[in-house]
């Protein structure tokens, strides 16, 4: 196989770990709408992209606890280099980066590769 078709492959494989039916695709246009709904909890954003190997880690983790937080929590992802208006607004400078936000506002933030549990509790803080 050739580096390009490896290449191809791996880009494909990351396009379909960053994506999950629970999980919210986030973007410059929607960001404001989606962090602001009334009634929908707190709502976790992740701000990653598409050659981040540490997004890749937190991805899957992401997407399980977007199933089981439904109607609870949210999670939503932001693809920095897609969306940089969103990104420098909250000036993210290293990815992953996860922000908690609840009625509209930043209420956490963590930097980095994290594990489920670690994650799960920031969520959790932020519930009721």
């Amino acid at each position: 196989m050739t580096q390009d078709a490896m290449k191809t492959q791996d880009a494909m494989k990351t396009q379909d770990t960053m994506k999950s039916q629970d999980t919210i695709h986030l973007s410059d246009a929607n960001f404001s709408a989606e962090i602001s709904k009334a009634n929908a909890g707190p709502i976790l954003v992740d701000f990653w992209a598409t050659w981040c190997g540490p997004c890749r880690m937190v991805a899957p983790i992401l997407d399980k606890l977007a199933a089981e937080m439904k109607g609870k929590a949210r999670i939503g992802k932001l693809d920095v280099d897609a969306n940089p208006a969103t990104a420098a607004q909250f000036g993210i400078q290293s990815i992953p980066t996860l922000l908690v936000f609840k009625d509209g506002k930043q209420v956490e933030q963590m930097v980095g590769a994290r594990s489920r549990e670690e994650i799960s509790q920031m969520l959790t803080r932020h519930l009721g």
